[in-house]
């Protein structure tokens, strides 16, 4: 089983940066796939990012050059890093985990980008 915490969705101004974070419980980290969704209201849940257990990346198109995944094993913890916000990359932000026929969710972050 696993557990997915995010955090660090906030308020931002167009052209800011913020840093997410998902912070995972069980012992099988190491070997999930893991990613990042967002949902804006009205709209379906979609792919950002993804980084495979051997740290291949995978990005949407409209957040490439601008968005980086990342993982630390160790803690048990994946980061999104995004900078060059822009308004359409405002909406709940989705930690997710996938194992074999396994799929796990976070609760989901706020980002807001608004002047």
């Amino acid at each position: 089983q696993v557990q997915l915490v995010e955090s660090g969705g906030d308020l931002v101004q167009p052209g800011g940066s913020l840093r997410l974070s998902c912070a995972a419980s069980g012992t099988i980290f190491s070997i999930s796939d893991m990613g990042w969704y967002r949902q804006a209201p009205g709209n379906q849940r979609e792919l950002v990012a993804s980084i495979s257990r051997d740290g291949r990346t995978n990005y949407a198109d409209s957040v490439k050059g601008r968005f980086t995944i990342s993982r630390d094993n160790a803690k048990k913890t994946e980061y999104l890093q995004m900078n060059s916000l822009k308004p359409e990359d405002m909406a709940v932000y989705y930690c997710n985990a996938r194992f074999l026929s396994h799929v796990w969710w976070g609760q989901g972050t706020q980002v807001t980008v608004s002047s």
